[in-house]
């Protein structure tokens, strides 16, 4: 992963990218002094509004997505079959038809799509949830270090994307297993409207700084710590490459290549975690990375990574204060993380889209 490239550039990107994300009253503090504004969101999307895709040519979408309907009780309108390569990615044509028969298939109601798949999760350099929320980018593939599409979604109010902004989030069911994949929607399932409750005990959210200099360029992003006593979250900022045997996480963010210790975590349902990384999007391969499925296995409920090499900026990856508060605020995993990701085409999501823990 390349450092940025210039002091310039960098003071450019911190003062444009994220300044319409900070209070003005932070002006004179340092970043982590304060919290995000987030734009709040009434309601959140819901099962009735979420679109399925199946793969005819792959058993492990056809036996996860027709679990994934019996648990979130989809009805057959939002049920797509189509006949796809089980291989990493996808090339333009193949991902062409994918994309014409989506559009034709659902209508302005589906706001956003699960993929039933682990492969294909690419389409040449771009992620297949980039592509098919953004379209496919391929001048990207000559330069995947550039900057790529900003999302109209990016901290955005909406709860209806595909209505109000023609951007159709996804996220992919990928497990490293059937049987994996079934106890992550069963995660997803369970943490419905279970936290923030009064009287509950506290989840953790835990920002860690690593010795990774490159991949800890998020740090300046991170949350002030402290109990957000509303939500009952205790936000902690940590300084380790190694977070050890911590219960009730709610959300783990790092940068590292490799993540030690995650089944040492206890998760509760519907925690999201990831790491800064190149290729952790890279499903089929490590690269010397670990990829998101290793934050499924460990027990989050969903996660993000990157397809091809971005670089370290940071608008490729999550920003955490908004990611927080977002999920705070009731939005559905696969809202939170999108929301929280200024340039997403290199970007995959994975997980079960609709846990919703914080929803009312």
């Amino acid at each position: 992963m390349a450092k940025i490239p210039s002091v310039c550039r960098y003071v450019l990107w911190l003062l444009g990218a994220w300044a319409t994300l900070l209070p003005a009253a932070a002006a004179q503090q340092p970043l982590h002094a304060v919290m995000a504004a987030a734009p709040r969101a009434a309601g959140r999307v819901t099962a009735a509004q979420l679109g399925l895709v199946i793969n005819t040519d792959d058993p492990y979408s056809q036996a996860v997505g027709a679990y994934y309907i019996g648990k979130r009780q989809l009805k057959p309108e939002q049920v797509l079959r189509v006949a796809l390569p089980v291989r990493a990615a996808l090339n333009p044509e193949e991902f062409e038809r994918l994309r014409r028969q989506v559009d034709a298939h659902f209508g302005r109601e589906v706001q956003a799509l699960a993929l039933a798949w682990t492969q294909p999760y690419a389409v040449e350099c771009n992620s297949i949830t980039g592509a098919l929320a953004l379209g496919f980018d391929a001048q990207l593939c000559q330069r995947t270090c550039g900057v790529s599409r900003r999302s109209r979604y990016f901290n955005a109010a909406t709860t209806r994307p595909f209505a109000e902004l023609g951007v159709r989030p996804a996220m992919l069911l990928a497990s490293a297993s059937v049987a994996q994949a079934k106890a992550l929607i069963d995660r997803g399932v369970a943490a419905d409207r279970t936290l923030g409750l009064k009287g509950a005990p506290p989840v953790h959210a835990y920002f860690v700084s690593t010795s990774d200099v490159a991949r800890n360029v998020r740090a300046r992003l991170f949350p002030p710590a402290g109990l957000l006593r509303r939500h009952g979250v205790q936000v902690h900022r940590e300084q380790t490459d190694a977070l050890l045997d911590r219960q009730r996480v709610l959300l783990y963010q790092t940068g590292l290549p490799k993540v030690e210790g995650l089944q040492s975590i206890g998760w509760v349902n519907g925690a999201l975690a990831d790491h800064l990384t190149s290729f952790g999007g890279m499903l089929d391969r490590e690269n010397g990375q670990m990829t998101a499925l290793a934050w499924l296995a460990a027990g989050a409920t969903a996660s993000y990574g990157t397809v091809s090499e971005p670089c370290n900026h940071l608008q490729k990856f999550p920003h955490p204060q908004v990611l927080l508060q977002h999920y705070l605020q009731g939005s559905s995993a696969i809202e939170a993380y999108w929301k929280s990701v200024a340039w997403p085409q290199q970007g995959l999501f994975v997980g079960e889209p609709l846990a919703a823990p914080f929803a009312r």
